[in-house]
């Protein structure tokens, strides 16, 4: 009998190296073969896509300033909104695609149609360029753009945007979906696939703010936009020619509909006492699952634990979801909202990450940016600063600090998602601490000598501020994308990236707030902040208001973080389920 059972087990261990069955389909439909789908020989496509249309996007994007205040001549409080508005609903639209990925079209076809939409925006933009009609005013003379110009260029840069809306969240949680979380080395490589995502994300963005803006500074801005639109092209190309490779996930339906359920269920049975084992709440046999995985009960929000109490009514009829609830689902529930004062904590450091794109790129342009042998670095280039500290920090904690901490804490990720989240907020801190000292010197050199201004201050100084930042970025960025991919319900995965996406895009938004209110209470006889270009304002004063918001934020965050459950899975009969709760940030098991 012993053996009997023996052999039996060892079959299933072959079955499951052998197959994914972690609800995954592979092109065909079919069980995916573990072998010849998924994990990097998958996801190396993905990455691929990523890192051309990060390099289009900050190509873009870091250059957006310069081309407003000097093609189509906004003044600088007009341009840094514009920007600001832009980035905002270029975040904040990954909601909408989420949902849409996750609900109906599926990830991989909400990747493609909105590439699909991103390619158009892009050859929208070279039509403004080079169509005789749609060209921006470029005589000397000219101090407002031309209309049409300046409707077709937008219309071009939102239609970015709304592709940037599905692209972004189903393409991130579609390469995270390449690993199985129940196969031991695959989760270890999904825990690695975030970092070199990043990795990838910066080598685009390096590209786009060197190559691309030094076209747009030395050849033409039609030139750079034909570049990125032949880069975008090409890797769509080679995404499709990899989706064999693949493992895909069928839409569930609206992930917003079980939630709505729970909550009606738990004031349907509000006035019921909770009962005194946990174990008997309702819940799906694990043998009867077929999509997603349980969850374990957890202590908090025991109000939403009404929604599974089984009641004399539940059992004399097929009960309808509206009145009985599982408990994963009622799990599910909790994790979103736990979601939310994380949410709401790490909106100062989206307003500090603004600044990068705005004031700091603007900063640079008033500067020398002579470098060795004559050669003239363009103001969005100096982004690239960033991306090398990212790059820096990302391979950094996953060759050097993620092997020495696995060993020293027992956790698989070294330390916990919200701890290095939090260490990329200090960083955060710092960069403004920095970017306020150097612009301090920086109007010194102004008021020292009107003439010459600051281009006597090399453009250097600068770097401080943008290596701190993304430095910083490779903590908080990845622990930002790692957090919502793996905390929301396994339903919820492309609106968790979205999610995360939208943190900067709200602190973008909230930045712009901040900066017209500052900009209302600090205008007396016409001595605000922000004046009409950077020497007549104050940006060393903003700075240290954001660094003060971002150290009284980071003292909200650690109160936040340190109350957190994260999510429990349940890998273990039920009974031992509720008798000893798994927490997948604590011990290597």
């Amino acid at each position: 009998m012993e053996e009997s059972k023996g052999a039996k087990s060892t079959k299933v261990i072959e079955d499951e190296e052998k197959w994914v069955y972690d609800s995954s389909l592979d092109h065909k439909g079919n069980v995916p073969l573990r072998a010849s789908t998924g994990v990097w020989k998958a996801s190396l496509f993905v990455v691929a896509i990523e890192f051309s249309e990060r390099l289009s996007y900050f190509g873009i994007a870091t250059s957006l300033i310069i081309y407003l205040t000097r093609v189509m001549h906004d003044d600088l409080k007009t341009a840094v909104k514009s920007v600001n508005h832009w980035s905002g609903v270029t975040t904040l639209i990954p909601l909408f695609g989420g949902f849409v990925a996750d609900a109906y079209l599926g990830r991989f076809k909400t990747v493609l149609f909105s590439s699909i939409i991103y390619l158009m925006g892009l050859i929208l933009l070279c039509m403004s360029w080079f169509v005789p009609s749609f060209r921006p005013c470029n005589t000397k003379t000219c101090h407002e753009p031309r209309k049409i110009h300046e409707v077709v260029f937008f219309v071009a840069i939102y239609l970015i945007s709304i592709g940037t809306g599905g692209h972004k969240p189903a393409l991130e949680s579609f390469g995270a979906d390449q690993f199985d979380d129940d196969h031991r080395e695959e989760r270890k490589q999904k825990m690695s696939f975030f970092n070199w995502w990043s990795f990838g994300l910066c080598c685009g963005l390096l590209l786009g703010v060197t190559v691309v803006v030094y076209v747009q500074d030395h050849v033409s801005w039609g030139v750079a936009d034909i570049v990125v639109t032949a880069v975008m092209a090409v890797s769509l190309s080679i995404f499709i020619i990899g989706r064999r490779n693949y493992r895909y996930r069928k839409p569930t339906g609206s992930p917003l509909t079980p939630m709505l359920q729970v909550l009606v269920a738990a004031i349907a049975k509000r006035n019921q006492p909770h009962p005194s084992d946990p174990a008997q709440l309702y819940e799906t046999p694990k043998s009867e699952k077929v999509h997603g995985r349980l969850l374990c009960h957890t202590k908090k929000l025991r109000f939403l634990d009404k929604a599974a109490i089984i009641s004399a009514q539940n059992l004399a009829e097929n009960p309808s979801p509206w009145r009985l609830a599982t408990v994963t689902k009622v799990e599910e529930m909790k994790l979103v909202l736990n979601l939310i004062p994380i949410w709401l904590a790490t909106l100062p450091f989206g307003m500090c990450v603004a600044q990068s794109t705005t004031f700091f790129i603007k900063q640079g342009a008033t500067m020398n940016r002579e470098v060795a042998n004559g050669f003239v670095v363009p103001p969005a280039s100096i982004f690239a600063l960033a991306a090398i500290g990212m790059i820096a920090s990302v391979t950094i904690y996953e060759k050097l600090l993620v092997p020495i901490l696995r060993r020293t804490t027992g956790n698989e990720r070294g330390i916990n998602i919200l701890q290095r989240i939090g260490i990329g907020m200090i960083f955060s801190i710092a960069t403004m601490v920095a970017a306020a000292l150097v612009e301090k010197k920086r109007l010194g050199f102004v008021k020292s000598d009107p003439i010459k201004g600051s281009h006597s201050m090399s453009v250097l100084w600068l770097a401080p501020q943008f290596l701190i930042v993304g430095f910083g970025d490779g903590f908080t960025l990845v622990g930002l994308q790692e957090y919502f991919y793996d905390q929301v319900p396994d339903s919820m995965r492309s609106l968790g990236i979205a999610f995360y996406l939208s943190v900067i895009g709200a602190g973008n938004f909230v930045s712009s707030f901040v900066i017209t209110a500052v900009d209302h209470i600090t205008d007396n006889g016409g001595k605000s902040w922000f004046g009409k270009d950077l020497n007549s304002s104050r940006l060393d004063r903003f700075y240290w208001l954001l660094a003060c918001v971002a150290a009284a934020n980071l003292c909200v965050y650690v109160f936040v973080a340190r109350r957190y459950s994260y999510k429990n899975v349940q890998k273990v009969a039920v009974a031992d389920c509720f008798g000893d709760e798994l927490e997948n940030e604590g011990p290597i098991p």
